[in-house]
Formats: structure tokens, sequence, C-alpha cells
């Protein structure tokens, strides 16, 4: 377990009294961070942590302060960075990080981080995960 995820146990326990709801999220969130490149929906989550779809929502925006989509959003952009940064062509990473159509994740990655893969792979250089955040909490 990560020093991240301590830390939100730990300060589960003072603001919310019910630790077993607390960690099924924390594990619906390792789910998403090891199963991004998979078809991951609502109800998929919801089921794994045995709750209805609003109110894991409602939970895991408290503990992480955004939606489950877009956390998965943005994991799978910040895996797309790494790989395109590593050189695989596009559309292996488009597939690899769970999108179904190549425009589809050409466009979110534009918007995501300013500019095209392609534009990426040219110029080495893609906005950091950091950036990438700053960036969606704008929004």
């Amino acid at each position: 377990m990560t020093y991240y995820h301590q830390q939100i146990l730990a300060m589960q326990a003072a603001l919310y009294p019910h630790q077993d709801l607390a960690g099924k999220i924390v594990r619906a969130k390792q789910y998403i961070d090891e199963h991004y490149g998979t078809n991951i929906n609502l109800d998929v989550l919801a089921r794994q942590a045995c709750m209805s779809k609003y109110h894991f929502i409602r939970l895991f925006t408290r503990y992480y302060g955004q939606t489950p989509h877009i956390y998965l959003r943005d994991v799978r952009m910040m895996q797309a960075r790494k790989l395109l940064l590593q050189g695989i062509p596009i559309r292996h990473v488009c597939f690899a990080v769970g999108f179904d159509s190549i425009p589809s994740f050409t466009r979110l990655f534009k918007q995501r981080t300013g500019m095209t893969p392609k534009r990426a792979i040219l110029d080495k250089k893609v906005p950091t995960a950091a950036a990438i955040f700053v960036k969606n909490r704008k929004q």
C-alpha cells in the first residue's frame, strides 16, 4: 500500500467512521489504476464496491476530489503520455490505454495536453502528469 493510500485511510478514520466503505473506495481506485486499459464503467466499479453507483460516485468524489470517470480519464492520459514518449505508435497507445477509436483518443489527448499525439511524438514533449492535472482542475 502506498503512502498516499495510507494517508487517505488515516484521514477517513477521522472524517468518516465507516472504514469498510473507505476501503472499498480505495480498492476501486486501485482497480482503475491496474485495469485502465480495459472497458471500465461505473456499473463495474460500483458492483465491485458493493454499493449503488450513485453512492459510489459521492464517496469516490469525497475521497479523491474528482469523479471516477475523470480519474480514469486522467490515468489513461498519463499512461498514454508515457507510452508516446517511448515511441510507441499512436494507434497502439490508443488501444493500450482503453480507447475504442483513434479519433476520440486524439481529440481527448489534444484537449488535455494542448497538442495532438503526433505533435507530441515529433516534439518529444508531452506535458507531465502534473500539468495535465492542473489543466483539469481549471476546467
